[in-house]
């Protein structure tokens, strides 16, 4: 009678193949989540822009002239903040978002720059200064005049970090 050991399991090699199927996954997989972390903690700076454009708009409606604006003069004692965001600041109408707080490393006190523009009824549109996606609004919208009086449209540094960190109405 012959017996034979009949062995089970898996070579060496078999589970150095998986390892390493695992770590070109890994490898791929975690950049992405972490650029997807980085862009959700971006989006909430617009997400905090509601009341502070809605002061300006109620200033610019009853003013007509926002180069003056900041916080203080449309009635924002306490700008909003959150999480991600740190800060949030005026000058002439344009809103600054500054990330910090809880946020990546990559966006923290880094900014981003939304700019009122106001069609010739006056309805105001909100575009942040960095991206194509400006740019071709405004070539698309020759109507729209900025309501900064002017005043050089300053551009954010979130956007010199990695542009596909800015938010999607940016690019």
């Amino acid at each position: 009678m012959n017996m034979q050991k009949i062995q089970k399991g898996f070579t060496l090699i078999e589970l150095m193949i998986v390892v390493a199927i695992i770590g070109i996954l890994a490898a791929i997989g975690i950049p992405a989540y972490q650029n997807y972390i980085i862009r959700a903690q971006v989006s909430e700076g617009p997400a905090l822009l509601g009341p502070v454009q809605t002061a300006l708009s109620e200033y610019y409606g009853n003013i007509g002239d926002a180069t003056k604006a900041d916080l203080p003069t449309i009635g924002i004692a306490n700008p909003p903040t959150g999480k991600y965001v740190s800060l949030m600041s005026m000058t002439t109408g344009q809103i600054t978002v500054t990330y910090g707080n809880s946020s990546n490393a990559a966006i923290t006190g880094k900014t981003v720059i939304w700019t009122p523009y106001a069609d010739a009824s006056g309805a105001i549109t909100w575009l942040c200064n960095a991206g194509a996606t400006t740019t071709a609004t405004l070539a698309a919208n020759t109507n729209l005049k900025q309501l900064t009086g002017g005043a050089a449209v300053a551009s954010g540094t979130l956007l010199a970090v990695n542009p596909s960190y800015l938010p999607s109405i940016c690019q």
